[in-house]
């Protein structure tokens, strides 16, 4: 009997099930064996597609294994929508981390039992969420820097894994669900050609940067599954990469899960990394190589591959076995299945507290924040008042998010907050009509447009609803605004007028959130004056139009949606002109006693692959990393009124704010801050919550501190290799209050390579209220060659009360002392070694502990 136990275990191991407790991790993995063993050929390849298809003969269901869950569950309606990933990042809070991935693994679930465990699952209503991003924030030109944890690999190491176990929760064997970090390995843009980019990494910086944070989420996180990325590395696509997906994943960090490409990878090998002649090179390569799931169709082409000896039938038998365990491990043929819990308040006040611990103060002369209470405040700026910066990309449908001029009105008061958009993103990008320039009707003049809703797709008979709308600017994925009603069979006609701030010309635009892969597309038409001017052509968004206006006059304006299909959005957008948008925010500013701008980005200039050529701007990536110049401008306009400036930054990435840090007030980065991001930032800016957030990545001065962005050595980047002076550095961040050290003690100063150090230090809060204190432990290497300048070895975030004090202990093994060489080799090294800790990089002046460290150790890879 003992002897089949370990055959089972060993049977386990090859197939690649994770043993935690082997017994149930057999069961998983026989129960898989036995349904594959009774498939034919035909049947095991559908099934190492993303969309694999119902086998009823053998009562499996369709699954789609594509679903989403980035900073929460998306694509399939109502979620909670939590700040963008980089957002969770400058919190440095794993334990937010961790409540974050319980509710998305929480909310993923319910969805797909209220499905049923009988039913097919199509795409985005699965238990394999393909998150989260662990790709090093290498250049914030990357327009995809957003989903990631930032630009350090202890960072973005110890949040992946905190996720990661939130995500799938504490049983190894039954996950709530399965997470999938991407995208494996060394894939940070640019954009516009990654689907065939090769990349030339240095044995140096890929284990001592790229591949970190993969590692932890394998080794410590025990992630189920790994994402594959499209870039090759030294000629060879990364999914059909043996040495990376078979030695390094499997044989050195023991991964016993399956792999999943990137979207359409295998396809991409023939098509532009030509590495194979047709699919069935491409797909055979990358089934031995390890890669079990193809998202997309290249894996037809494994028919051939079989039929002419280029696999085998065993080679499907491991992936589809590895493929099947996963489904049994998380129950989606176990009716027993328990049903999660569904807390909506508590997830809403989750959401709000990570908006909150996201924020970074960098910058408070003279102690311009918090705002005094009962004053006017001027709210300016694009991103004042606009959805799609809450929500950022891979999202789901908040029910109710607030806007900074939502939060702003609800702490200070409609009366008190004067509103002026004052200018577009960039130069040719349309941006939301605000509700400024709305008039509900002739009559009574209330801000925004009438909106008629109707049930079914028809514009007839009597509305079910009429309500006024600051502003047509909603997401409506899976998600009616009716109660009641299908999200996909209602009709909207919103009517009013269109008051133009000044004279000049104009552009009007029709924005429609259209679904990539659906059938058709919801008409739309655009009427100003009586005349229709846009309107929907075949599957085409109504095109925008060019208006000119003599004056200020009210213009009537009617805007008709037939909601039939999957499209998943609408917005009423325009580009005003400049003179007239400035002059309002000048005068909204002159009638208040302090300025608050939100400017920065927006995910439809920063992304995946968009298809953006604007200047500073291309194909989703940043050709230029300055705040774009229409909102530079609206930064001097509303300055020259003499009144305070607060600038909140809310973007995705770095932004070089060197005007703002020299002429501002104070500066916040509230990055996409998620559905209640509008109230956390106005919370903290009226002093009810403390400002505690860190940078994760580097706010560089200019494009040209840094290398070419299509070079992948570190060399000058992130700040473990920068030389130059940063705008504002990693790990940057103030405060309401002030915090106090007393020098580290280290367990010893001398020791021997291989053993671990503690380091314990004295924190105290020395000002007069409580809050947060980001305690940061970073090495020095003065006589270490290869080595960075300084690197994060460990970090912890304390709640202070006023006049409290703590002691906050590290543990350093020898992983955490290690250094990498210029051949890849991982080890402890002798030498003297500095120890720094604070709430901040190490700065001049500040006194460091030294170690001295003997002898050599070798680090596992």
């Amino acid at each position: 009997m003992r002897r089949l136990h370990q055959i089972l275990v060993l049977t386990s191991l090859l197939l690649g099930i994770w043993p935690a407790t082997p017994a149930r991790a057999d069961e998983a993995t026989e129960r898989a064996a036995s349904l594959v063993a009774r498939m034919t050929p035909a049947e095991k390849i559908a099934q190492l597609q993303s969309a694999a298809p119902a086998i009823p003969r053998l009562g499996v269901p369709a699954y789609d294994w594509w679903s989403e869950g980035l900073h929460g569950f998306a694509r399939l309606g109502e979620a909670t929508v939590f700040p963008q990933a980089i957002g969770l990042a400058a919190s440095w809070d794993p334990a937010l981390l961790h409540a974050v991935g319980g509710v998305v693994a929480a909310q993923a679930r319910s969805k797909f039992l209220a499905t049923g465990l009988k039913e097919d699952h199509g795409r985005y209503n699965g238990l394999t969420i393909w998150s989260p991003n662990i790709n090093i924030f290498r250049d914030p030109r990357w327009g995809r820097g957003q989903e990631t944890y930032g630009e350090d690999p202890r960072l973005t190491a110890t949040l992946a894994v905190a996720f990661i176990e939130g995500l799938q929760g504490d049983d190894p064997m039954h996950p709530t669900v399965i997470a999938t970090p991407k995208h494996f390995a060394v894939h940070s843009g640019p954009e516009p050609g990654r689907h065939g980019f090769d990349v030339d990494v240095s044995a140096h910086d890929l284990e001592d940067t790229y591949l970190p944070a993969f590692r932890a989420a394998i080794v410590e996180g025990r992630a189920g599954s790994i994402m594959c990325a499209y870039n090759a590395i030294h000629g060879v696509p990364v999914c059909a990469l043996p040495w990376l997906l078979g030695e390094r994943l499997r044989k050195d960090w023991g991964f016993q899960g399956y792999v999943v490409s990137d979207c359409d990878a295998v396809d991409d090998m023939t098509m532009f990394h030509h590495y194979q002649k047709d699919n069935a090179g491409s797909s055979a390569s990358a089934l031995r190589a390890g890669t079990d799931l193809d998202c997309g169709s290249a894996y037809a082409g494994l028919r051939d591959a079989l039929a002419d000896g280029r696999i085998s039938e065993h080679d499907l038998d491991v992936a589809a076995t590895r493929l099947f365990a996963a489904r049994y491990r998380l129950g989606m043929f176990d009716p027993s299945a328990p049903a999660p819990r569904n807390a909506p308040d508590a997830a809403r006040a989750l959401a709000l507290r990570a908006a909150g611990e996201s924020i970074v103060l960098l910058k408070n002369r003279d102690n311009m924040l918090p705002l005094k209470p009962g004053g006017r405040i001027a709210v300016v700026g694009p991103n004042a008042d606009a959805l799609s910066v809450l929500e950022a990309n891979y999202h789901g449908t908040a029910r109710q998010p607030v806007t900074p001029l939502e939060g702003m009105r609800t702490l200070w008061g409609e009366q008190n907050v004067r509103y002026a958009q004052g200018s577009t993103l960039a130069d040719g990008v349309t941006v939301p009509i605000p509700v400024t320039a709305l008039r509900s009707d002739r009559a009574h003049g209330s801000p925004g447009l009438k909106g008629e809703y109707f049930r079914g797709t028809q514009l007839t008979g009597k509305p079910v609803m009429t309500r006024f709308d600051s502003k047509v600017d909603l997401d409506t994925d899976h998600l009616s605004p009716l109660d009641g009603a299908a999200a996909s069979k209602y009709a909207v006609r919103w009517t009013g007028q269109l008051l133009p701030p000044g004279a000049g010309d104009y552009t009007l635009a029709v924005r429609v959130d259209r679904c990539f892969d659906c059938r058709g597309h919801d008409p739309v038409h655009l009427y100003l004056d009586g005349h229709l001017i846009a309107g929907t052509v075949g599957s085409e968004e109504p095109p925008s139009v060019k208006v000119h206006f003599d004056d200020t006059r009210p213009h009537d304006l009617r805007l008709e949606w037939e909601h039939s299909g999957e499209d998943q959005g609408i917005h009423l957008e325009w580009i005003a002109p400049a003179d007239a948008q400035l002059a309002e925010a000048a005068k909204a500013a002159t009638d208040a006693d302090v300025v608050v701008a939100f400017v920065g980005l927006s995910p439809g200039l920063e992304g995946e692959e968009l298809k953006v050529d604007v200047p500073g701007f291309m194909g989703g990536d940043r050709t230029a990393i300055d705040l774009p110049s229409s909102q530079q401008q609206l930064l001097e306009a509303v300055a020259a009124t003499g009144k305070p400036l607060v600038v909140v930054l809310m973007s995705g990435s770095a932004v070089a704010l060197n005007w703002a840090s020299e002429h501002a007030d104070a500066i916040i980065a509230a990055w996409y801050p998620g559905e209640q991001g509008g109230l956390a930032v106005a919370q903290t800016l009226a002093g009810v919550m403390n400002p505690a957030g860190r940078l994760p990545v580097t706010f560089y001065r200019d494009v040209r501190d840094l290398p070419p962005f299509i070079d992948y050595g570190m060399k000058g980047r992130t700040y473990r290799y920068f030389k130059g002076e940063p705008l504002y550095a990693f790990g940057d961040g103030l405060s309401y209050t002030t915090f106090a050290y007393d020098a580290p003690k280290l367990s010893t100063q001398s020791l021997k390579a291989g053993e671990s150090l503690d380091v314990a230090v004295n924190v105290r809060n020395s000002g007069m209220r409580g809050g947060d204190e980001v305690v940061q432990l970073y090495l020095g290497y003065p006589d270490a060659p290869d080595a960075p300048l300084r690197a994060l070895a460990g970090f912890q975030r304390v709640s202070l009360a006023a006049g409290e004090q703590r002691t906050v202990r590290f543990h350093l093994d020898a992983r955490a002392l290690s250094l990498v060489d210029a051949a890849g080799a991982r080890a402890v090294r002798a030498g003297r070694y500095a120890v720094f800790v604070g709430g901040h990089q190490p700065s001049a002046g500040q006194q460091s502990v030294m170690l001295t460290i003997a002898g050599h150790a070798d680090v596992p890879r």
